[in-house]
């Protein structure tokens, strides 16, 4: 009788087992199948806001009048580097002014992975730039040698600045720096504004000032993942520019800054030429990656959107053509924001799609990484000395210490919180032109699509990932990201 008990009991506890198993498979595999949407729509209270869960399951042939969002799981492109924003002088100064609170919900709102939306990339400048409160350099005037160099200016606001940001983001940020302008003294205008171009007497000396800046930067515990030659090199501005033509670019990477980075032991840094629009970027690509001397030394290409706006009119095409003609070439958004700054347009709809049209149609053109400009201004767009000023994705009113996030902030968000370093970018295509989308694969095997509905109207599509769907629901003006 005991053993008809004990093997009763075992049979039982065998039983109980193999159901829990069977449970506990058909609970992760339910879970794996889960779509959680997050929503960001206009005339709304949603911000990032997790809408709905969905399931997915057997998809059926689409009929003609649906719409629909296909993604092919297997076929891969790119490897996401990451996104993130400038710390330039501007943001730096008006963060020191914010309370200890405001500047910890600042720092958490970008740099957070968890309470914020996770940046992973950091752009500043090599000095000053339009967004500076005035002109300054590293050396004094003159000095040839750079025996005056330091970045005691830095140390101020800036330095500080990214610091906090790299601890915030868990200690670790691929942080890159760009000149806008050599010192006035290596220039053919003898200004570091209003282009003119750098003196070919300078190129050793201006070659040397790049390794002085990394050093410097990394001896305070700031390791300088790469430089870009100059912003913005075919601008004439009225703040610190100066002008490149491809060859000269070309030959000042190929002569003097990539040997010179390599002899001072910096040859793993990467180097980024053009760092301008998308117009003209095909004929630099050309000049510059065609020579295999120049294109050694060159680690990709960075570009920005200020040659148009006008929606589909933008160049992306170009971006592609770059990808297309040098695969092994990285193409990295280096810069964009919404000029001309009007207070009473905080919440203008408009520039949080510039943002997502942008980041979806570069992301699916070849993109690695996605670089927004100052990460916050006060409530004038500045501090800019040259009267150029901006929006940010956060603004500040200095007269009440509060922060102001705009609608940019969170399009950014749908993408920098979701979509982490070394996914792999997804095929994905669109039925509608109306609804854009693009998809990545993080390394723990999740997906992540991202659709914008550009339409006044919402839209129900359907979400199909190689033979399953789920049917989705997005509002006008919105931007949704489905983790699965």
């Amino acid at each position: 009788m005991k053993d008809i008990i004990v093997k009763s009991a075992v049979a039982v506890f065998s039983f109980w087992c193999v159901t829990a198993v069977a449970q506990q498979k058909k609970t992760m595999a339910q879970k794996a199948r889960e779509i959680n949407v997050y929503t960001t729509a206009d005339s709304t209270n949603l911000r990032l806001t997790h809408t709905n869960t969905l399931y997915f399951s057997a998809a059926e042939q689409p009929v003609e009048r649906e719409i629909s969002v296909f993604v092919a799981p297997k076929k891969t492109f790119q490897t996401f580097m990451g996104i993130g924003g400038a710390v330039t002088d501007a943001s730096a100064e008006v963060f020191a002014k914010l309370s200890p609170e405001k500047q910890s919900e600042l720092l958490d709102a970008y740099y957070n992975k968890k309470s914020g939306i996770g940046y992973s990339l950091l752009r500043t400048s090599i000095h000053s730039s339009d967004f500076s409160s005035g002109s300054y350099t590293y050396i004094e005037e003159g000095d040839k040698e750079l025996k005056s160099f330091s970045i005691a200016h830095d140390k101020q606001y800036r330095i500080p600045m990214i610091k906090r940001a790299i601890q915030t983001a868990g200690g670790k940020l691929l942080l890159y720096a760009t000149p806008w302008s050599p010192p006035s003294f290596m220039k053919s205008n003898g200004s570091m504004l209003q282009g003119g171009t750098l003196l070919p007497e300078f190129y050793q000396a201006w070659a040397n000032y790049y390794v002085k800046f990394v050093k410097a930067y990394e001896k305070e515990g700031m390791p300088i993942w790469g430089i870009s030659i100059q912003n913005e090199t075919m601008a004439t501005q009225k703040w610190e520019s100066c002008l490149f033509t491809a060859t000269a670019e070309r030959d000042f990477l190929k002569y003097y800054l990539g040997p010179t980075m390599q002899k001072e032991g910096l040859g793993t840094k990467k180097i980024i030429v053009w760092d301008h629009n998308r117009d003209l970027m095909n004929q630099r690509a050309n000049v510059i990656f065609d020579d295999p001397v120049a294109s050694k030394y060159a680690w990709g290409m960075g570009f920005h959107w200020y040659e148009t706006w006008a929606g589909e009119q933008s160049m992306f095409d170009n971006v592609r053509k770059v990808h297309e003609a040098y695969p092994s070439i990285n193409l990295l958004f280096t810069e964009g924001c919404v000029e001309r700054f009007d207070a009473k347009k905080y919440q203008f709809w408009g520039n949080a799609e510039r943002y997502g049209t942008s980041m979806i149609n570069d992301f699916n053109n070849g993109t690695v990484g996605w670089t927004d400009w100052n990460i916050l201004l006060d409530e004038n767009g500045g501090p800019n000395h040259k009267g150029n000023f901006c929006f940010a994705p956060i603004h500040v009113d200095t007269k009440t210490g509060e922060l102001i996030y705009t609608p940019s902030y969170y399009y950014i968000g749908h993408f920098s919180k979701f979509i982490r370093p070394n996914a792999k970018r997804v095929s994905t295509a669109s039925s509608r032109s109306n609804l854009l989308s693009t998809t990545f694969v993080n390394e723990n095997g999740g997906l992540v699509t991202i659709v914008m509905n550009q339409s006044a109207k919402k839209i129900t599509y359907n979400l199909m990932v190689g033979a399953e769907k789920t049917v989705v629901e997005i509002p006008a003006h919105a931007i949704q990201t489905l983790v699965y």
